[in-house]
């Protein structure tokens, strides 16, 4: 297990535990831009912490083949606005050739499925942003996933939700939630990506929200598009789709991203472009620029650099 002068520091802090070192792996990532932000009263400056993060995740070996398993992952905001920490993926669980158990605190299956496909991630132009509502990390969940069978794998996640609010546009509280699961079926080889994941009840009562994803990387070049249904209690419906592009040359990345939804907001679309540089394994900086737009007048464009650091 790779490990980090933290990881080690942390070793030598619990002497009296055997092995200790493999046991656990300290990890993090660190992005952070300055960016311009045009949000419709005039373009201001800021620094944003792009979900930078810290963890420690780590296996115990057990009997049987079997080994339990484990992450705690806090964000970070490194921009100095909100709290300092809070929660990410964290669970606990076992693994082996029966697959893996967890319970905890985790992206849903619906959202893991999206895999890379959606190349600004984290930044402005996220697909949280205009195109979907449904990337969750919802609490008190337990989840299996199968092992991969020539590639393919399914993953099935319920979600307890018995305390969650319902709340209206207003910020009312208008119903509990029920409680709901998540689940995916997903073919990855050979540079071949291809998932189907459905949702009921992850987002609210009686919503029903499928999506699926394609991605393709042969070379230097890398494809993908996500399309996504919402279906709400009272039978309305709502759709979005997104595609992407990144090629490779040396250590540059160019990346385009283009999408339409009505899921957000009416008519919205999304358009983004990015370059990234490569200074090592584990760091890199990038500049992007991203413009949305919806009806009722929605505009909003972000133009940014920024570095980040893997560890």
């Amino acid at each position: 297990m790779k490990k980090t002068a933290i990881s080690l520091a942390l070793v030598a802090a619990l002497p009296t535990v055997a092995n200790a070192e493999e046991l656990f792996d300290f990890y993090g990532k660190a992005n952070v831009s300055f960016q311009s932000n045009d949000e419709g009263d005039g373009a201001v400056t800021d620094v944003s912490s792009n979900a930078s993060r810290l963890g420690v995740k780590g296996e115990l070996p057990l009997d049987s083949g079997i080994k339990g398993i484990y992450k705690m992952e806090y964000q970070v905001n490194m921009d100095g606005d909100g709290d300092t920490f809070s929660q990410r993926n964290i669970y606990a669980g076992l693994e082996g050739g029966f697959g893996q158990a967890i319970a905890g605190k985790f992206d849903s299956p619906l959202k893991v499925a999206q895999k890379k496909v959606d190349l600004f991630n984290d930044l402005e132009g996220d697909i949280k942003s205009l195109v979907t509502k449904s990337d969750n990390r919802p609490s008190n969940a337990v989840q299996y996933t199968t092992p991969s069978f020539g590639g393919f794998k399914v993953a099935a996640a319920y979600i307890s939700n018995e305390d969650a609010e319902i709340l209206d546009d207003a910020g009312e509280v208008v119903d509990t939630r029920d409680n709901g699961t998540s689940l995916s079926f997903a073919y990855d080889k050979d540079g071949v990506y291809l998932a189907y994941a459905y949702d009921m009840g992850v987002e609210g009562n009686d919503w029903d929200v499928s999506r699926v994803v394609a991605q393709y990387n042969f070379g230097s070049l890398q494809v993908g598009g996500l399309y996504e249904e919402q279906e709400k209690a009272d039978s309305s419906k709502q759709d979005g789709w997104m595609t992407s592009v990144a090629y490779k040359i040396n250590k540059w990345t160019a990346k385009a991203q283009y999408g339409q939804s009505d899921i957000v907001k009416t008519d919205g679309e999304t358009f983004s472009l990015g370059l990234d540089y490569k200074l090592s394994s584990a760091a890199k900086v990038f500049t992007f620029y991203t413009d949305e737009t919806a009806a009722d007048d929605y505009s909003r464009s972000y133009v940014g650099v920024g570095t980040e650091f893997k560890f």
